[in-house]
């Protein structure tokens, strides 16, 4: 793994939403949560999948996909501007440039300048089916990213970024930490059967094989008649300790990512050095 960031501690925020149909609507709510992330101290704010909007059809979901120029993203670009905050765009519904049928679930990192400095297009795209609660399938309006992004380096350390479904494949999670992440981040939107069930032993599951604080902001609540999410937005520490956390509603968690106590849990358990990469040679 890349070498860690020197000890330090820097305070991240984690933020929950209800997104809906109404853009304007949805980005009033990250407005406030950005806000008073920032009355908070927090130098990066973490925002969660789908943070423009939820529609009630996929074909709706395509319509209302802009461009990285377009008004969505400048408006988001202008508020770390004017709060000189980091951003983490949890997910944004990029208009796909090969294919107007189908459009991208990307994640955007923006400095406090505004700047873009890194964006993940979605790899694993989500499809469910329980029988009686909820059926969802993502590839019905998205086309899956081709590539994991190097972490970027932010005022928090290495962040590695992922989307929501990303969180299930271990492998993924291990591929950023190999390539040098402190902290992972999964910004969702998990529905509520699979959330209740799944979100918090997966979270902290990576965060502990990892040895990497786990960010993962959430949507929450109901989105429209069709369909609602889990919420419980956290951040969790290197040693799977929930650190911060969001219960119900609209709102913000903050937490410190300690680098002294990272580079501690990683040194008095090297598990990294400890790895039969002779028997699975991959990692």
């Amino acid at each position: 793994m890349a070498e860690l960031k020197s000890e330090g501690v820097n305070l991240a925020a984690v933020c929950q939403i209800t997104a809906t149909e109404d853009k304007k609507k949805t980005f009033s709510s990250c407005r406030r949560v950005i806000e008073t992330a920032c009355k908070m101290g927090a130098e990066m704010v973490f925002l969660p999948e789908a943070c423009d909007y939820i529609q009630r059809s996929p074909a709706d979901s395509v319509r209302y996909a802009e461009g990285m120029d377009g008004p969505t993203m400048s408006a988001f670009k202008q508020l770390a501007k004017e709060h000189k905050v980091w951003l983490s765009i949890g997910g944004f519904h990029e208009k796909n440039p090969e294919d107007d049928s189908k459009m991208l679930n990307t994640h955007v990192i923006l400095d406090d300048r505004g700047d873009v400095v890194s964006r993940y297009s979605k790899t694993h795209l989500f499809s469910v089916d329980i029988q009686g609660q909820f059926k969802l399938d993502e590839r019905d309006c998205c086309t899956p990213g081709k590539t994991i992004v190097p972490p970027v380096d932010t005022p928090l350390g290495k962040v590695g970024l992922g989307i929501c479904y990303d969180l299930r494949f271990p492998e993924f999670s291990m591929m950023l930490t190999r390539q040098g992440a402190e902290i992972l981040t999964f910004p969702s939107a998990f529905t509520i059967p699979t959330g209740m069930a799944h979100w918090e032993p997966l979270l902290r599951s990576r965060a502990i094989e990892n040895q990497c604080y786990v960010i993962a902001a959430a949507q929450t609540g109901k989105h429209n008649d069709g369909r609602a999410s889990y919420g419980h937005a956290m951040i969790v520490d290197p040693w799977g300790a929930v650190v911060a956390h969001c219960s119900e509603g609209e709102g913000v968690a903050v937490a410190q990512i300690d680098h002294g106590y990272l580079q501690k849990v990683r040194t008095s358990m090297p598990v990294w050095d400890h790895r039969r990469t002779d028997l699975y040679p991959t990692f």
